[in-house]
Formats: C-alpha cells, sequence, structure tokens
C-alpha cells in the first residue's frame, strides 16, 4: 500500500520524503488556506520534491469549468492528478481530462455506486472517505472493503485512495483490505511508528544500560 501525505505544508512532507515514507501527497482547498500559499506556487514547490502524484483539487462546480481548471493545474507538473468532486459534473470532468491522458483524483465518495461510477468514467483515483462515514456512525472501512470487491469483481483500474485517515487503525484495516493508497496527515503517518510497549522495552533497556557503566562512543 502506498503512502500519500494529506497536506499543503512543504516542510513537514519534506520531512517523511527525505525518510522515503511519501509516494505522493493530496491537497484540498482546505489545506491550501491552512497552507497560507498561493496553489499554484505550493503545488509546484511539492511537484517538485516528490516524485510520485500530488493531486490538487478544482474549486469550480460545473463542468466547463472544473475540465479549464483541471487543465490549468495539470500545466503546474507532469505529476499533477486533477482532483474533482463526486458529482455528475465532476464525473464528466472526469472523463473529458481522463480522456486527455492526464490522472484525475474523484474525491467525496462516500458510497460504493459512486466509486463504480468513477471506475467507469476512467478515474486513475477514488477518494472514499473513511473518518468523515465514521463520524455518522457509518462504517467508513466496510465502504473500502465493499469497492475493493466490486472493482476486482470487473477488473477496474482504478485505484482505491484511502481518505479521511484518523487513526492507526485505519491504516492497518486498510492494508489488509487491500486499498491501494492510503493518505493521511503527517501526524498520523508519525503515529504509526508509536506503541506503548516499545517505549516500555526501550525505557528498560534504557535504565539497564546505565547501570552497566559502559559507553560505546
Amino acid at each position: 500500500m502506498r503512502f500519500f501525505v494529506d497536506s499543503a505544508d512543504v516542510a513537514a512532507i519534506a520531512e517523511l520524503n527525505d525518510l522515503g515514507m511519501v509516494d505522493g501527497v493530496t491537497t484540498n482547498p482546505s489545506l491550501i488556506l491552512k497552507s497560507g500559499r498561493n496553489i499554484l506556487e505550493v503545488t509546484k514547490e511539492i511537484c517538485d520534491m516528490v516524485s510520485g502524484p500530488v493531486s490538487a483539487e478544482v474549486v469550480a462546480l460545473k463542468a466547463e469549468d472544473m475540465i479549464a481548471e483541471g487543465r490549468k493545474l495539470a500545466d503546474i507538473a507532469e505529476n499533477i492528478a486533477v482532483k474533482v468532486p463526486l458529482t455528475w459534473d465532476g464525473l464528466k470532468t472526469c472523463k473529458v481530462l481522463s480522456d486527455d491522458g492526464l490522472m484525475v483524483n474523484v474525491t467525496l465518495c462516500f458510497s460504493a455506486n459512486q466509486a463504480l461510477l468513477a471506475a467507469k468514467a476512467g478515474a486513475t483515483f477514488i477518494s472514499p472517505f473513511i473518518g468523515r462515514l465514521d463520524d455518522i456512525n457509518l462504517d467508513g472501512l466496510e465502504l473500502i472493503s465493499d469497492i475493493r470487491q466490486i472493482y476486482d469483481n470487473y477488473g477496474f483500474d482504478t485505484q482505491i485512495l484511502a481518505a479521511s485517515i484518523r487513526t492507526a487503525n485505519h491504516v492497518t484495516q486498510c492494508a489488509l483490505i487491500g486499498a491501494d493508497v492510503m493518505t493521511a496527515p503527517p501526524s498520523v503517518i508519525k503515529a504509526l511508528a508509536t506503541h506503548v510497549l516499545t517505549e516500555k522495552g526501550l525505557d528498560q533497556f534504557t535504565k539497564d544500560w546505565a547501570q552497566t557503566g559502559q559507553k560505546i562512543l
């Protein structure tokens, strides 16, 4: 399962990228706002840093305008994946841009039927939102499983990009289900290295080593 970073914070992306933890990046209008940067400038900087797909989202609501915005975003770099919402106009945009040979990430997916439509429209990635479904007492991970089965049943090439990931358990379950990609904030990715028993064991080793009176350096 590939790891995408859900962020427009260049420094945070760079830290993870230096460790080989970044296979791609996803951004959205909220993350651009949080960064305080111009969308074209910060996206170009991220694309120059990361070799994998970098999702940049359109903000128009009508297909004609989405297509124009998508083409402009795609001009930023060859590794841009144009991000469009899962609306009828978004699907129209997906079809046009994918026919142009561009990568398209269809986002805000909350049902298996929506994912099926995106695949038929030629989406490169489908982004089902786990955490937001959990927020309304629905099982976001069950959606990932349903999409995986449907795509495998019919041989769709669209990749499942699990989004709205908030916990380490979300990551584990997505990997077990077979999501192609997961995208998460830097804090969630870094938290994957944390385990209470690791910390407990390290603390004991440190105390025992101190009692030996030895040094390695």
